[in-house]
């Protein structure tokens, strides 16, 4: 259990304190059975102080790929390849937004680095299945946790169904939101959606230092 929460950056200590019993109670839930990505990867996204955050990318649930599922919404290790389908076209989309080539490897903890939080609503899922720990309380705790992002002035980029429910959070100038990038659905407006010049240039707006993606 220890290791559930040994990537928290301390800023954030008063927030997950509040959640500790609903987090403690969804973990023994979902251990029941194998889940992913690893416990010391769960709470990857918040090894970022609370406040350097100036974006958040949210998405739906870990890739069911063992291989692929990294705690980072999105991100692989960087030794991972062939890049899943997903991060494939968050790519393509950057490219054609930035003009940037196809990076050598899928692991956006670079970007991490620069306060962009990478998070899933739901933070598990049992290998080889989506959805599966939905229900098993990570959205509550999940609300919790970008609610203080955006608090604090975040820039929302909410990619598909289960991140659109976030959008209330963040205030309405600070919101870019399209479809999943999923080779499902990127076609029907993630494709062209420039999300990465359009947060950028909220940044400078606001006298902030944009995101090298």
């Amino acid at each position: 259990m220890d290791s559930l929460y040994s990537p928290i950056h301390p800023s954030w200590n008063e927030i997950i304190s509040e959640l500790k019993p609903e987090i403690d109670r969804t973990f023994s839930l979902i251990s029941e059975t194998d889940f992913i990505p690893a416990t010391n990867r769960i709470f990857a996204p918040l090894a970022i102080a609370r406040e350097s955050i100036r974006v958040v990318i949210v998405g739906q649930d870990p890739y069911p790929n063992p291989d692929f599922a990294d705690g980072f919404a999105f991100s692989v290790q960087p030794d991972v390849r062939p890049f899943p389908a997903s991060l494939i076209n968050i790519f393509k989309e950057l490219e054609s937004d930035l003009s940037i080539p196809l990076p050598d490897n899928g692991n956006l903890e670079r970007w991490s680095e620069q306060g962009v939080m990478l998070i899933n609503r739901t933070l598990t899922t049992k290998p080889g299945e989506s959805h599966t720990h939905q229900r098993a309380g990570w959205l509550a705790i999940t609300e919790a946790i970008i609610r203080s992002a955006a608090q604090s002035g975040a820039i929302g980029i909410l990619w598909g169904g289960n991140a659109h429910q976030m959008e209330d959070l963040f205030d309405f100038g600070s919101i870019i939101k399209s479809v999943h990038p999923s080779p499902l659905s990127a076609y029907k407006g993630f494709f062209g959606s420039k999300p990465f010049s359009r947060a950028n240039d909220l940044l400078i707006e606001r006298g902030l230092t944009p995101i090298i993606w």
